[in-house]
This record gives C-alpha cells, sequence and structure tokens, in this order.
C-alpha cells in the first residue's frame, strides 16, 4: 500500500481528517496500479476556501491542493471523501502516466495548453469511473466542450477519450489537433 503524509497532520481552519485522506488516497493509488512503495504527500493549504489542484513533484509524487477541492459543498469546512478520490485520482492516474513510455514526451503541466490540460483530464477520469469511483461525466464533458468546442466532432473525441485504455502521449495531442480542427471555419 502507497505511502501517503497529509500536511497539515491536523486541521485548524476546516474539519478534516488527515488520516481519513490519507487512507483514501492510498486506497486510489493501490486501485491505480501504483507500486506499493509509492511515496505520496498531500499538501493541503487551509487557508484559502478556493479548489485549485496540482501534481506538485513526480518523486515522491506531491498533490497540491486548496481546501475547497476537498470540500463538501453541502456541508461547508467538512471533507467530502467523493471529492478526495475524485481529485486524487486524477492526478495520480497522471503521475502514473508520466512514469510511463507513452508519456516521456509530454510537457510539463506548467506548459500544457488548457486544451491539453482538459484532454488529459479526462482521460484520467474515464479510467477512474470504470475503477467504481464517482467520476461526473456530465460535468467533464462539458468542460471538454468549453475548450475544445461545442460539436459532434468534440463529442467523439471525448468518448474516444473517456473509453481510452493504454493511451499515448501522442494520442492526447492528436486529439486536441483533431478538435482544433473541426473548429475550422472553411472560407
Amino acid at each position: 500500500m502507497a505511502e501517503v503524509t497529509v500536511t497539515p497532520e491536523t486541521f485548524t481552519m476546516v474539519d478534516y481528517d488527515a488520516a481519513r485522506i490519507a487512507e483514501l488516497v492510498s486506497r486510489v493509488a493501490d486501485d491505480i496500479g501504483l507500486p506499493a512503495d509509492t511515496q505520496i504527500g498531500v499538501e493541503v493549504d487551509e487557508n484559502t476556501p478556493l479548489g485549485a489542484s496540482s501534481l506538485a513533484s513526480l518523486d515522491p509524487i506531491v498533490i497540491r491542493v486548496e481546501s475547497g477541492a476537498l470540500e463538501d459543498a453541502k456541508n461547508p469546512r467538512h471533507l467530502s471523501e467523493r471529492n478526495v478520490v475524485g481529485l486524487s485520482a486524477r492526478l495520480l492516474f497522471r503521475a502514473h502516466d508520466r512514469s510511463t513510455a507513452a508519456f516521456a514526451d509530454a510537457p510539463d503541466d506548467a506548459d500544457l495548453t488548457s486544451s491539453q490540460s482538459v484532454a488529459w483530464d479526462v482521460y484520467s477520469v474515464g479510467r477512474t469511473a470504470r475503477l467504481g469511483y464517482p467520476s461526473q461525466r456530465g460535468r467533464r464533458q462539458y468542460h471538454f466542450r468549453i475548450r475544445h468546442g461545442f460539436n459532434d466532432r468534440t463529442d467523439e473525441v471525448f468518448d474516444r477519450l473517456w473509453s481510452g485504455e493504454g493511451l499515448t502521449w501522442r494520442d492526447i495531442e492528436a486529439a486536441c489537433e483533431e478538435t482544433a480542427a473541426s473548429l475550422q471555419i472553411v472560407s
């Protein structure tokens, strides 16, 4: 089972349980297939109610998250286990992908275009859904459409990414190129 540490160990501004977060992230890491000796750090900024998250490091894996991303929307300042699982799965799939030759050419996260990042998220969250975790497919499809266009071709590409297995970075790039081409206006 992956070794997960959560910072802070004790929350003072939100009612989160670091041990529970670690347990959930460790379970997700195992389900994804990360090696049992994987070290994962989860750094939660409890000083902000915003919801940004990022994969800050790959060795060891470090997930940085603003506390709002883990919050139960119906019970403010309390932990949503569903959000912990969804966010950690999305980012741990990305970390797993980056550890493979298939994604060796992927740019650093800071250098990804918004379209590339969203496409990769769709691929990650689709795999999360196949593990049996809640996935919010409709939300992800809408987000994909915002970045890639509202048309039939975009929906076809979304479906391919969502149901994809064994995709490569080149597949993600090709998906983005295909949706961009579908937006070109022929004069």
